[in-house]
């Protein structure tokens, strides 16, 4: 789990959508499709999804992987499941792996959020690695090219215990947008001649 906080300079602004926008699934997949266009060819999409079954806040980044890898994406892999999760304990043998299989990847970090109270239920996007488990006093190793945070909760007090009781529908419901928008956008990466269609769906989605 992560903290909503400070943000790196970025060559790619910031996104953030709310999971009840009628249009959710399409404006991230159209903001993560024009993030995989500027990739270098030869890099790997990884994306590594970050949390544990064990706490309902924290399960995003699992509920995540495990749908995203139900719906065979073409062009990236996927770590973090439910089956196997990367959490706190197994994050640095993760990363091991990750950069022993992969030279130089493009690594989208997926982590759950908590945030101000006007903030809970948006799915943001930003340049740069997250830190996770600041928000529960972890020191982990920041980690993704860039991140994708989803606000689940609000922070500030008793952290623990708040992720402990997170609506599950919430972060399902966040994980089916999240999931979705990753997998369109690899099918745009997938099917370069489409990247006309990428371009309208930005334009009719400000």
């Amino acid at each position: 789990m992560n903290r909503f906080g400070d943000r790196l300079s970025s060559s790619h602004p910031p996104f953030k959508i709310e999971y009840q926008h009628d249009a959710a699934v399409q404006r991230l997949s159209s903001h993560l499709a024009q993030r995989f266009r500027a990739k270098e060819l030869d890099q790997d999409i990884v994306v590594l999804c970050i949390g544990t079954d064990r706490s309902t806040g924290d399960a995003l980044g699992p509920l995540v992987g495990t749908k995203l890898k139900s719906l065979y994406p073409k062009s990236l892999s996927v770590y973090g499941t439910l089956e196997d999760p990367v959490h706190a304990v197994n994050l640095v043998e993760k990363l091991d792996m990750i950069n022993r299989t992969h030279e130089n990847p493009l690594m989208i970090a997926i982590d759950a959020c908590l945030g101000q109270f006007s903030n809970v239920g948006y799915i943001n996007v930003a340049d740069g690695p997250l830190k996770p488990g600041a928000g529960v006093k972890k020191e982990l190793p920041a980690v993704g090219t860039f991140h994708i945070t989803g606000i689940v909760n609000v922070g500030g007090f008793m952290e623990y215990f708040v992720l402990q009781n997170t609506r599950l529908h919430v972060v399902m419901s966040m994980a089916e947008v999240i999931s979705g928008g990753i997998y369109q956008a690899a099918n745009f990466l997938h099917n370069r001649p489409q990247w006309g269609s990428v371009n309208s769906m930005l334009s009719e989605h400000p």
